[in-house]
């Protein structure tokens, strides 16, 4: 009987975390798309997304409706598990506005959940409520959901402590199940967002480092983590390869080149809004009143930890360490590190380093209440969820909302959702207009009529008079090819007249035209190993269980 009160206490605070989370998105159930930076672009390139996985494109990469319907590679650079999730949401009859809603929902409650679990796991259920706590309630998550509107961010929160939760199940038991679960979790936070991952990928090296010296299974540890890094990365190929190796072939580098020089932000505004702020921009990058009282209380209870033996110490300090140098990084102070460090620019915003912060606070936030005395944990967990709310509470209200119909988002559309970071080197930046028509002669004399129109299928018939030069009103990217009678034909696509277009000859008479976005062989390989790496992980669950059942019958 006593069992089961402490269970039911158990669930009753994860009830009790869940509702408590839930009250920060309670606008989000308001008709329209609230008004964000990014909320309207967002919406719009799950649109095209979700088109292209409709037609049977598996992994979609070119979205046929934007850049004024001159298309754009986009989704070949875009983390794709928010597009991917949110279309599962419109696939079961919510709107694309509503869809995108959930997503940010789900992932702010996730990512608290996930936190919990972690802590949870190695300081105590309270502890895990209280970095729970800090990981959502902090002001740069709702800067990121009310202001910004950043999907990708929001979601790769709910990897990090993920991933760190698998590690240390795996070093406390080996298990077959903490690397499944550990390469899914890294497979995740690959596709949620490109520049968090990377700033991530040192903190779970760091984790796991720490769990090696602290576990007594050093080999099968070692085997888990490779095997995580092994099946993280692998699976999540098709995506980070060609967006890596074929990032050659736009105007990233150009665009983002000294972006984060006006970008740096004063170390005064970590402590208060910057002036004018007015809820939505310029940003607040205030780190939070409680979440500096933390910090501050963390440097003598870290001596304490410390010379009590206890190896949580380690896990503390470096904590207070990650977060001193997450801010550091954000200060024009650091500008020689940026200029320097070429993977830094490709952050593009040095206050993306306040993720790093975010999680680094939690995990003190917990720290501290392990060490305080039972009788008094209660009290301060309601104590700190008391001061959150209240010191967040005005960062929840959405101040505009968008209402726009469906057709507004899924059809063509007047510009490219991004800065022209993804342009083909070879075109413009931005198109600025439509055109006349999907294709069109410009010289000689014929006519064309369409068949087919997908996004990555065009058909037409062309009856040309004489030899005709074709313009395909579609932006040439590795990947288009033009067959014209069944045959493989020369592309221009560098014409100064029609620059970034692919321009063709068709030969006199009746000819059909189709244009193809076809898999690279560089893409093919990257598709091929996720789906190989797939079918390992899968083949060997599948063969433990068999074994394991065998084992059984025996």
């Amino acid at each position: 009987m006593l069992n089961k009160k402490i269970k039911y206490r158990k669930y009753l605070w994860v009830i009790c975390l869940i509702i408590l989370f839930f009250i920060p998105l309670l606008d989000l159930f308001h008709p329209g798309l609230p008004v964000t930076n990014d909320g309207q672009d967002h919406v719009v390139r799950i649109a095209n997304f979700y088109h292209s996985l409709s037609e049977g494109n598996i992994i979609p990469r070119w979205a046929g409706n934007l850049n004024w319907g001159y298309g754009h590679p986009i989704l070949m650079f875009l983390y794709p598990i928010p597009s991917y999730t949110a279309s599962l949401f419109h696939f079961l009859g919510f709107t694309l506005v509503d869809s995108v809603k959930i997503v940010f929902g789900v992932a702010f409650i996730a990512s608290g959940l996930t936190m919990y679990l972690w802590v949870k796991s190695f300081l105590g259920q309270k502890a895990g409520i209280v970095s729970g706590l800090f990981y959502m309630f902090a002001p740069y998550r709702f800067i990121d959901l009310y202001v910004r509107g950043a999907i990708g961010e929001h979601v790769a929160f709910i990897f990090p402590p993920l991933i760190l939760y698998f590690l240390l199940k795996s070093a406390k038991k080996s298990s077959y199940w903490h690397i499944v679960g550990g390469g899914l979790s890294l497979c995740g936070l690959i596709l949620s967002h490109n520049a968090i991952s990377l700033m991530f990928l040192p903190i779970i090296g760091l984790y796991a480092f720490y769990l090696y010296f602290q576990t007594k299974i050093k080999k099968e540890f070692l085997f888990t983590v490779v095997s995580i890094v092994f099946f993280g990365f692998s699976l999540a190929a098709f995506f980070w390869v060609p967006a890596l190796l074929e990032g050659k072939y736009t105007l990233r580098d150009k665009v983002i080149a000294g972006e984060y020089t006006s970008r740096f932000i004063p170390f005064a505004n970590f402590f208060r809004d910057p002036p004018g702020y007015d809820g939505n921009t310029p940003f607040s990058m205030r780190v939070g009143t409680i979440q500096w009282i933390v910090v501050l209380l963390s440097t003598p209870f870290t001596y304490v930890l410390y010379r009590r033996k206890k190896p949580i110490w380690i896990i503390s300090f470096v904590s207070l360490c990650i977060f001193a140098i997450s801010l550091f990084l954000i200060t024009s102070a650091s500008r020689g590190i940026w200029e320097r460090i070429f993977l830094l620019q490709n952050f593009q915003f040095p206050w993306r380093f306040l993720s790093v912060t975010v999680f680094a606070i939690a995990l003190l936030g917990g720290i501290l209440l392990y060490q305080l005395p039972k009788k008094i944990m209660t009290f301060t967990i309601l104590l700190i969820a008391a001061g959150l709310i209240f010191s967040t509470s005005t960062m929840w209200d959405i101040h505009k909302f968008l209402y726009k119909p469906e057709k507004f988002f899924a059809s063509v559309y007047d510009g490219t959702t991004d800065t022209g970071e993804s342009a083909p080197i070879w075109s413009v930046r931005f198109m600025e207009r439509r055109p006349k028509a999907n294709i069109e002669i410009i010289q000689g004399k014929g006519e064309i009529k369409e068949i087919k129109r997908t996004s990555t299928k065009h058909a037409y018939i062309a009856l040309a008079n004489e030899e005709v030069r074709i313009s395909e009103n579609t932006l040439f990217f590795p990947g288009w090819e033009v067959f014209v009678n069944g045959k493989i034909v020369p592309l221009q696509f560098q014409d100064p007249q029609y620059r970034g277009i692919m321009t063709f000859f068709a030969p006199k008479g009746k000819n059909t035209i189709d244009v193809v976005f076809r898999e690279t062989k560089l893409r093919t390989i990257a598709n091929n190993v996720s789906l190989l790496s797939f079918a390992i992980l899968f083949g060997w669950v599948i063969y433990v269980k068999m074994v394991k059942m065998r084992l059984n019958k025996l």
